[in-house]
């Protein structure tokens, strides 16, 4: 495993992110996978080196948190080597202060996401989305005052518009709060929107771009059909991801990765991280499991070097996107 700074900031992470998304309750989505078929990911991940983990309050509305804090704790090196992420945003509950980044549901849910994790501290506390409906100063000021707390290290930030993230530095900045260190956000091979503008900022800044749907979802294996949409139980009722991709040059990007996966003898998914390991600003991105052996072709794929005459070739049947991601 390689080892990389999150961006301007001094920890180390592992290169590959462990995203916990996939393991919490059935009653949440179908698809997810219990604690007792969660628990071997954690340790495999633990084994193959990966000291960063990735989770939100909204996944399982808690139980990811729960089951991500016990495997930790079962399985990892301790908590001084371990790099534990989650997020705030998302509705939590009917009330309408139980969502948002207003102060009141930011103070509240670090202490209800601490508890869950049953630890003293995140090293990364990320807003989910951006909150049109609060000013940025509160909620600024009140990741600040989280820091301050100790009960954060660090502060991340997920999908927006680059104008957003760009204002909640400047924020930071004007008055000495503790600002964001890490963006994740949308990014693969098949939706590269964020090559516009917020990318590029990022790199300006400093800021670690740890991309969330790195194979884009599965969509990347060739397995996807626009009629039912593939073969697996998430593929066929992930209506999220459903609206993300299947445009016809998105079916051609695939093509174009199935080319290069079958002469390297590796699979699309290894050519897919890989290409994008190759960009320049990506730090970690967020990959999830629901077989051990994802992970471990995840990791295999670390080694992966494409050639400039590949990566051109895998970037050029790309066409246009809609915003995709920031709702």
């Amino acid at each position: 495993m390689d080892y990389i700074n999150l961006g301007s900031a001094g920890v180390k992470v592992s290169r590959l992110c462990f995203g916990t998304m996939t393991y919490g309750s059935k009653k949440w989505r179908e698809w997810v996978l219990e604690e007792d078929d969660a628990q071997p990911f954690f340790r495999r991940a633990i084994e193959l080196g990966i000291n960063f983990f990735d989770t939100a309050d909204m996944y399982s509305i808690g139980v990811s948190e729960e089951i991500t804090g016990r495997a930790l704790k079962k399985y990892g090196p301790g908590r001084d080597r371990l790099v534990i992420a989650t997020k705030v945003f998302n509705a939590m509950g009917g009330d309408p202060n139980q969502k948002g980044l207003s102060r009141k549901h930011i103070l509240h849910s670090i202490d209800a996401s601490l508890k869950r994790l049953g630890t003293d501290y995140v090293d990364l506390y990320i807003i989910h989305r951006f909150d049109y409906r609060t000013p940025i100063e509160e909620t600024m000021e009140a990741l600040n005052d989280v820091v301050r707390a100790g009960k954060a290290l660090y502060l991340g930030a997920s999908s927006m518009f680059a104008w957003q993230f760009a204002k909640m530095l400047h924020a930071a900045d004007e008055h000495l709060w503790s600002r964001f260190v890490a963006m994740q956000n949308h990014y693969n091979i098949v939706y590269r929107e964020e090559e516009r503008e917020m990318i590029p900022l990022c790199r300006e800044e400093g800021v670690a771009i740890t991309p969330w749907s790195p194979l884009a979802r599965g969509f990347v294996a060739g397995d996807r059909r626009k009629g039912d949409f593939g073969d697996t139980l998430r593929a066929k009722t992930d209506e999220y991801g459903q609206r993300l991709y299947y445009q016809d040059s998105d079916f051609e990007v695939v093509n174009r990765i199935t080319e290069v996966a079958r002469k390297r003898g590796v699979l699309n998914a290894q050519v897919a991280l890989a290409w994008l390991l190759a960009q320049p600003g990506v730090t970690s991105p967020i990959i999830g499991a629901s077989k051990i052996e994802h992970l471990e072709q995840a990791v295999a794929a670390l080694s992966l070097k494409l050639e400039a005459g590949e990566i051109k070739a895998l970037a050029e049947p790309y066409r246009p996107h809609p915003v995709l991601g920031h709702s």
